[in-house]
This record gives structure tokens, sequence and C-alpha cells, in this order.
């Protein structure tokens, strides 16, 4: 029987503002709002940003903990709310660490060469997985080119994240559209040698080819504003749920039925 796949939205990231588009989801009751309507189209798992009163990029925990609670009062426990610890530069990795620790959040996502830059982090790093695990905090670790997924398979194969199949996310491309075409193609390669379970997101219009890349390899799939806003390359989405829609449309067409959160908790064993 096929896996069901994972429907992840990433409903606002930390760049893009309202003049981008005006349905992207910034504020606490914006969340709410996308978290109800992505849940109906499909979703299981939010991939959260807040932002400052300028709109721009924060890990504050005030700030999470207020768009959780909007978004709990509005979903239910219908989603898993993941909750990024983006740096966009402005943050370093003991401040990513810090945050995680304080607002304990389901779920989080983290990327290896943001969260260790190297092997000479390499203990710090093990011992904030190992209290994730304690904390049954839900992670997935984020991989852009083949360093990380060479040094995440390392490090995955000398036990370093606690358990033989970890979650992950492949990003195929960059936010500036210059990423070498080689360099997706080898990811992909990757996730078809991967034995563990995986995600992709693209960017722009190139959701489509991730979506598809995804549903044939037995993947999952993160999509929304936080990397394409655009249905066609001349027609904006109206808003996330119309590209989970989209997936979950597409997964049912191939054989493949959306992940519900139990699903995913089973899959997981969260």
């Amino acid at each position: 029987m096929p896996v069901p796949l994972i429907i992840m939205s990433a409903p606002n990231g930390a760049r893009r503002q309202k003049s981008d588009h005006a349905n992207i989801p910034l504020t606490p009751r914006d969340m709410a709002e996308c978290a109800v309507e992505i849940i109906d189209a499909g979703a299981s798992i939010l991939h959260l940003h807040v932002r400052d009163d300028q709109g721009g990029h924060s890990l504050d925990v005030a700030r999470y903990k207020a768009s959780i609670a909007a978004i709990r009062d509005a979903a239910g426990d219908n989603i898993i709310i993941q909750a990024t610890t983006e740096a966009v530069g402005l943050y370093n990795r003991h401040e990513q660490m810090a945050m995680v620790k304080e607002l304990k959040p389901q779920a989080t996502s983290l990327a290896l060469r943001e969260l260790c830059p190297s092997d000479d982090e390499i203990g710090e790093f093990s011992a904030f997985i190992q209290w994730m695990t304690r904390e049954n905090i839900f992670p997935q670790y984020i991989l852009y080119d083949e360093d990380d997924y060479l040094r995440f398979e390392g490090y995955r194969k000398r036990g370093i994240f606690n358990n033989d199949h970890p979650f992950t996310l492949f990003v195929l491309g960059n936010y500036q559209g210059t990423a070498p075409e080689k360099d997706v193609q080898q990811l992909k390669r990757r996730t078809e040698q991967a034995v563990f379970p995986w995600a992709v997101c693209g960017f722009g219009i190139n959701e489509v080819d991730a979506l598809n890349h995804a549903l044939n390899k037995n993947g999952h799939i993160r999509v929304g504003f936080e990397n394409n806003i655009w249905r066609n390359e001349k027609q904006h989405l109206t808003n996330n749920a119309e590209v989970i829609q989209l997936c979950h449309d597409a997964a049912v067409k191939s054989g493949r039925m959306a992940a519900t959160v139990d699903d995913v908790k089973e899959l997981f064993s969260l």
C-alpha cells in the first residue's frame, strides 16, 4: 500500500509581504484563518514563521506562542505545527537553539548548515538533539546541497540524530532561481538513495516538478507562499489552500492519499 503523501504548508516564510500577495498570512489571526483553510484542503503539517511589528523575520518566543495559540483555537489539534529556526542572517545557532528550548514546540525545522556548520559543533548539536528527544519534539532536518547531504548521512550513520530514519527536507533550488540544474538533479538522486523519510520543496512554478518527484519516488512535499505565489507564469495562486488542494488532488490521482495528522503521528511514532 502506498505511503500517504505528507503535504506540508509553508504559508509565509521570512521574506514576502502583503505587497507581494494580499493573502499572505503574517499575523496570528491570519495564520489561524490560513490553518483552517489548508487543513480542509489536505495539509497535515504547518511550517510556521512569525514576524515582528515591521513585518520582518523573528524568532521571538512570545510571537510564536501567540500564533500557535490562535491556530489551536481555530483548528484544534488537526495539524502539526512546525516552528522554523531559520536564521535569515539575523540569528546565530545559540539563539536558534535557545528559542526551541524556551518554546518547546511540537515540531521544528533545523537547517544542518546553520545549527551545525562544521564538525567542530557536533558535540553541542548532539546534546541539543538528545534534549529534543527527551522533550518529544519532532525535528525535520533541512539539506540544501550535496555537502549538506554527505555530512548529514555521515552523522546519521554515527547515530547523532538518535534516530536511524530522521525526517528531512531536500531544498530543490533557491529563492533567487540561480541554483545550477545539476545540483538540483543531484539532490533528487540523493532522495532516491535515502533510507529515511524525506520531503522536497521547489521555488516558483518549479513546485510542480518537486511535487511530481515526491509522488513518483514515495517522498513528501512542502509547498506554500514561502517559496511560491504563482499558479503559472502569469497568474497568482489565490491563497495557500489552493496549492494544498492541487497537491491533494495530484496525490489521489497518483494512487496515494494525502496524509492526515494521525498518519504522520503513526509514521514517526509521535
